[in-house]
């Protein structure tokens, strides 16, 4: 059965990568419609699934991912207006180069082909990825948590029948639904191009162990915040504060605060104060809690995702050791300094093994929508064609174009070759996708 949908979003996505845009964005728009036409339909069965993981006692912070209420859904509705928005990423020329008078060669942007998508209990991340999909002229095999069983298939149902009315072939979006439908997936390299995974480092290496098909890896966001010795302590108040409390349960929230000893006694109970006051557990090393009363952090703390109001806190020698520390326990998700230094910064952002690196703002930024992608399938921590938060463009590739007028390789070998020019074009490739 696996195998059937698979094949069938393999023949899907022949038709995708030649869409128009103007079909693509019409497709979406009427997918918003949609999505707003059946709200309370997608929305009663969201509420199935918060009973059942309420009977089971799902963990509060998985509860407010799993929530799919009316303001989730127009802001899934805004993620994919703003989708409409912007430019259609494929049939870019990337470059153009005239190997010889009239031989033309262009490198030019196209969808990967079809995508397995593996996310968590969100169910606004199946809408964020299926549009993307759509957007990017790709096919897509998606497998949500379990615990939104209910609100998947409503979602899913709802969006490919839109999208299908509006033009696009049956069977480019497909929802999987067990664990084992994911283990065969895995097996189908021949039909599925990329495996994207959101979940712990665990999984996403469960995944790459098991399958052949290439891996874009989203693994556990263990984001640091470092308060250096120049920092303005009324700012790193605020981006301490905003990166941990303003939505603990996500990827890009801060877990390990890191505060420069010449600062920390200053700093320590003035940020304590503020996390008190919202119920933030503290974990500190032995220095911190010589300063402010806390829980003991242990190695494991340093490597824990904690997607909650829990908080890791160490204090460090200056900015060689903040780093040392992000690149040993990090998982190269989102890293923040908050200094006035600017040299200090520079060579941060230039050490820090990350995706993302800040200066003087919180990791709560690192979001494709934030970033002007639109929205994003997930944030890669590999270093392959896409890192970061990945949206449109992290969702194509690219193929070579070469046009001539009856060249021969013949006349470029032996003695007598003909040389080739070489030439940097100005151009685009003069048969894009329309």
């Amino acid at each position: 059965m696996i195998e059937q949908i698979a094949q069938k979003a393999r023949q899907a996505s022949v038709i995708t990568a030649s869409l128009s845009t103007d079909l693509k964005n019409h497709a979406l728009q009427a997918v918003a419609q949609a999505l707003q036409a059946q709200q309370d339909q997608i929305i009663t069965a969201n509420h199935e699934d918060l009973e059942q993981a309420q009977a089971d006692k799902l963990a509060p912070a998985l509860l407010k991912r799993l929530k799919f209420d009316q303001a989730k859904l127009q802001d899934a509705v805004a993620g994919i207006e703003s989708l409409i928005s912007l430019p259609d990423p494929i049939g870019t020329t990337i470059s153009a180069t005239e190997l010889d008078q009239g031989l033309e060669l262009y490198r030019v942007t196209c969808p990967i082909g079809v995508l397995g998508v593996v996310f968590e209990s969100r169910p606004d991340a199946l809408v964020q990825i299926s549009a993307l999909a759509l957007k990017s002229g790709n096919a897509v095999l998606l497998k949500g948590g379990r615990e939104a069983v209910n609100t998947n298939r409503a979602l899913a149902e709802v969006i490919h029948d839109a999208a299908v009315t509006a033009g696009l072939p049956q069977g480019w979006m497909a929802l999987l639904e067990t664990r084992q439908d994911v283990t065969a997936m895995l097996a189908l390299d021949e039909y599925i191009d990329l495996v994207i995974p959101r979940g712990s480092n665990a999984f996403v290496k469960h995944v790459m162990d098991n399958t052949r098909i290439p891996v874009l890896g989203h693994a556990d966001g263990i984001c640091h915040v470092f308060v250096d010795t120049n920092a303005d302590l009324e700012k790193a108040l605020n981006i301490a504060f905003d990166s941990k409390c303003q939505y603990p349960a996500v990827c890009n929230a801060m877990e390990t605060l890191l505060v420069d000893a010449r600062i920390a006694k200053t700093f320590l109970p003035k940020i304590k104060a503020a996390y008190d006051q919202v119920g933030v557990e503290l974990r500190g090393d032995q220095r911190t809690q010589e300063i402010i009363d806390c829980k003991s952090a242990s190695d494991q703390d340093w490597r824990t995702e904690y997607n909650d109001l829990i908080l890791s806190i160490k204090i460090v020698d200056g900015l060689d050791d903040a780093v040392d520390h992000i690149n040993t326990y990090g998982s190269g998700h989102t890293d923040a300094i908050v200094t006035e230094n600017e040299d200090h910064a520079r060579k941060f952002m230039a050490l820090v093994d990350s995706g993302n690196v800040f200066w003087n703002c919180s990791t709560r930024y690192s979001d494709g929508f934030r970033y002007g992608l639109g929205a994003e399938v997930g944030i890669s921590t590999n270093k392959i064609h896409a890192r970061g938060p990945v949206g449109l463009e992290g969702l194509t590739i690219y193929k070579w174009k070469l046009i001539g007028q009856g060249h021969i390789v013949a006349d470029y070998a032996g003695p007598n070759a003909k040389p080739f020019t070489h030439k940097k074009l100005n151009k685009n490739c003069p048969i894009d996708n329309p």
